[in-house]
């Protein structure tokens, strides 16, 4: 039977007459249930496999241990996951500064969550439970699932399996390899401990997982079609080798069928084994459509949950990016092939929220990873099984790859026609190089023209968000991001359509400093150029190596993974914020320091071009 909110203390057990539990899922963020919301998702989807699911969000990691104890044992397993976002990324800013608040904590508070929560639950639980599997999965295990710099620490860490202790970590998203796992266990008719959980591991491997396996326990042993890495210890005696490995963790993270990885880590192996293929619309549609409250948990009665505010009003059309763009996990997440909810599952969710008490009428976001990606894949799937490329549209869109806007176009015509719908904004990214991508067919052109100009007059608040990323050929060709002569066309086409329309809407762009490749003089430039489009930047970052990124990889090893290159990157603090700096060119406290910089890298002629006077 399906409760209300999932279970979070005994006294919710108890009320619902449960005599045992099958699985606890400790969290770092907030309850929400929510389907943007990890815990609530797995949750449900195990609830809905009639398994009884009790979740502890936030467990206080200090003194006694008791929100670990207070639930006792489960009768399958523990599950732990970080949370929405990388605990230290949610954390510290790029330059390791602590951010004003925890988005997704109550009230914003930041000490609710422990730096790598994966691992400190997870040792917590082994100490109190050894006998009791655990599995952690989330964002902050798959992007850690082998060898990874850690930008926090400043060095090369191990797979998490390593420090956290677990007996198994799921990577990517985690419906089908948790719903598959959970089965095997059932199946046992019995509880699982430990010895019991590793010989069914060893017997019936898991896809999309990872463990920790002696040579001698390794399914089949070590075959000829496995991808044998360098080691950890090899790694941490040789970048280059580091380098070398990631260019086949990104290509197996992105093909249709992949290979087994292994890799050597104190005396074992990490075994990756391959993912499941793409969710099925159907698959995903089930996701989604679980019974959710699409509610905070009434423990957070009267407190503000940044992050919930942020998507309580915003529906989620699809899964996956084609993009890979280079300093991005949300391949390494989830995948470059894209799977889009059907019609009916978002109407459905859209209604849902139409009947919320607080609902004005105004949709916040009908997104995903990149807002106009929906229901667009290769016309020829057997040539997309056949493909390892980490990006469809870099270096140019590929012409196997079928950009058509028309049943994106289709699903903002139905929620907008859908009683208490006023308005539906687009709050995701928009690829423009995908709208202006000339199809070769006039059909899908003709479309696609419409898309964008639908988009621009009815689905902006105002900004319309992009980006560009940065002005050089150069460091876009690195980021795997298109040429921004690019930005010029689609800043015109922007500008046509509200001239037209007698709209005054703004292009708001994004851009990234201290990137690999990047110099101070092409920060320089960048600000020339912005300046003469007149921009005053607002949407910027400084680069932040995040684990299992190409961009993080080339940070930290110098080299390119694909061509091995030398790469140069700005690493001390000086370098980045001389960078950082030519943002903001047009606030009169940093004159001064970029007119300096710009006499240090010989680049004096582009004092005029910033200040006039």
């Amino acid at each position: 039977m399906t409760s209300t909110f999932l279970p979070t203390t005994r006294k919710e057990i108890d009320r619902l007459g449960w005599d045992h539990i099958d699985v606890i899922l400790f969290s770092a963020d907030a309850y929400i249930d929510h389907p943007s919301f990890a815990m609530a998702v797995i949750g449900r989807i195990l609830e809905a496999e009639g398994l009884n699911v009790a979740i502890v969000p936030q467990p206080d990691w200090h003194g006694d241990f008791r929100d670990f104890k207070k639930l006792g044992r489960p009768r399958l397993f523990f599950a732990v996951s970080p949370g929405a976002m990388d605990s230290m990324v949610n954390k510290y800013t790029a330059n390791k500064r602590l951010r004003s608040e925890d988005a997704y904590s109550p009230d914003g508070r930041h000490d609710l969550r422990p730096e790598y929560p994966t691992i400190v639950y997870t040792q917590i639980l082994k100490q109190l439970y050894p006998d009791v599997p655990v599995i952690i999965g989330g964002i902050e295990a798959s992007l850690r699932r082998l060898t990874h710099y850690d930008y926090w620490k400043d060095r090369l860490e191990k797979c998490i399996l390593c420090p956290s202790g677990a007996d198994l970590l799921i990577y990517g998203m985690g419906e089908k390899p948790i719903t598959s796992l959970a089965h095997l266990l059932i199946e046992q008719d019995c509880d699982i401990d430990t010895t019991l959980f590793r010989n069914l591991m060893a017997r019936f491997p898991q896809k999309q997982t990872v463990s920790l396996l002696a040579e001698k326990d390794i399914p089949g042993g070590i075959r000829p079609d496995d991808i044998v890495l360098h080691s950890h210890e090899e790694c941490l005696k040789n970048k280059r080798f580091q380098a070398e490995n990631f260019r086949h963790i990104e290509e197996e993270s992105n093909k249709y069928s992949a290979s087994r990885i292994l890799q050597a880590v104190d005396g074992l192996y990490a075994v990756v084994n391959p993912p499941y293929q793409p969710m099925s619309q159907d698959e995903l549609d089930r996701s989604f459509d679980l019974p959710y409250t699409r509610l905070p948990h009434p423990k957070y009665k009267g407190k503000r949950i940044p992050a919930y505010d942020m998507i309580k009003f915003s529906v989620n059309l699809h899964r996956g990016c084609f993009g890979g763009c280079a300093f991005c996990t949300i391949s390494a997440h989830q995948g470059k092939f894209i799977t889009s909810r059907s019609k009916e599952s978002i109407l459905r969710e859209v209604k849902a929220i139409t009947a919320m008490p607080d609902f004005k009428g105004y949709l916040s976001d009908l997104g995903g990873p990149s807002a106009n990606m929906y229901a667009m894949n290769g016309r020829n799937l057997d040539l997309c099984h056949k493909c390892k490329r980490p990006s469809c549209i870099h270096p140019k869109v590929c012409p196997n790859l079928n950009t058509d806007h028309s049943q994106l176009l289709d699903i903002y015509r139905a929620v907008d026609s859908i009683p208490g719908i006023k308005k539906s904004f687009i709050g995701s990214g928009v690829r423009y190089d995908l709208l202006m991508h000339d199809t070769g067919d006039d059909k899908i052109n003709a479309i696609n023209r419409q898309y964008t100009e639908e988009l621009i007059t009815h689905h902006v608040s105002g900004r319309l968000k992009v980006a560009p990323e940065h002005t050089s050929d150069r460091v876009l060709n690195l980021m795997r991001k298109p040429s921004f002569q690019l930005f010029y066309d689609f800043k015109r086409h922007f500008d046509t359509i509200n001239q037209r329309h007698h709209l005054k809407q703004q292009i708001i762009p994004y851009f990234i400093s201290s990137h690999p490749g990047c110099t101070a003089e092409d920060m320089a430039e960048l600000a020339v150029i912005t300046k003469n489009l007149n921009f005053q930047l607002e949407q910027v970052q400084d680069f932040t190596p995040t684990p299992m990124t190409v961009s993080t990889e080339a940070w930290y090893t110098g080299y390119h993974p694909y061509t091995l290159e030398p790469i140069y990157s700005a690493k001390t603090q000086r370098d980045k914020l001389a960078q950082r700096q030519f943002f903001f060119w047009y606030k009169p406290s940093e004159r001064q320091n970029i007119i300096r910089e710009l006499r240090r890298i010989n680049r004096p002629d582009l004092i005029s071009k910033l200040f006039n006077k």
